[in-house]
């Protein structure tokens, strides 16, 4: 019986791409996770996380989502992030076709959620189960969140690498990525790392306007 879980990385940055994984591998080889020492990526250093994945990606299928900032603004325009987190675990769904699969529930629905994947899923037969934590209750969830935050980690590393520029985390909580955002905001060179939909960035955009304004009418009163 094939397994698949699925999970994401990099949800709530305001710099960088999203990431989601379906690692999928049948029954017998999921004592091989446990002896990797596979668990929720969020309870291993950085370090630790880089070693189980060299070891897990040796034997697992797995396929990887990576949602740029540009798609997710063009899709948050209208609709909800959980909305494309969803349509794009259908896609991996289809694409691995497992006998389960196990999605780790971004909603707090998770009744709905999981209806919302059934329609959209190719093969009926495929069992569901949409769980909230499901990272830490199941070791081919929490491979799948150890790839998504590997490969997420490596795309702010690359992101560091090509602007030879440093950004923290991407988390709006982490203070050196807050600083950073505060003085490169709108560079347009580095425009496209931005999720420009979030309010991290949309207030400094705002702030700006207010602060163009308030100049403009200075000057004014400033000529009369």
């Amino acid at each position: 019986m094939k397994i698949c879980g699925i999970d994401e990385a990099g949800k709530g940055p305001v710099i960088g791409p999203m990431i989601i994984v379906g690692a999928m591998t049948d029954e017998r080889s999921i004592e091989r996770l446990k002896e990797a020492g596979v668990k929720d990526s969020k309870l291993l250093s950085p370090k630790r996380r880089e070693e189980i994945y060299k070891k897990i990606t040796k034997f697992l299928k797995y396929k990887v989502v990576k949602l740029t900032p540009k798609k997710i603004d063009t899709y948050v325009k209208d609709n909800h992030l959980n909305e494309l987190e969803a349509v794009k675990i259908c896609e991996i769904i289809n694409d691995l076709n497992p006998d389960v699969a196990i999605i780790d529930c971004p909603s707090p629905n998770k009744k709905a959620f999981k209806e919302f994947v059934y329609e959209r899923i190719k093969n009926k037969k495929i069992k569901l189960i949409v769980e909230h934590k499901a990272d830490y209750k199941y070791e081919i969830v929490g491979a799948a969140s150890i790839i998504a935050k590997v490969t997420r980690d490596k795309e702010v590393r690359s992101i560091e690498k090509k602007y030879k520029i440093s950004v923290g985390s991407g988390y709006p909580s982490d203070p050196r990525t807050a600083e950073f955002i505060k003085e490169n905001w709108n560079r347009e060179d580095i425009s496209n790392i931005f999720r420009k939909s979030w309010q991290t960035w949309r207030r400094l955009k705002e702030k700006s306007k207010t602060k163009q304004l308030k100049l403009f009418y200075e000057e004014d009163n400033y000529e009369k």
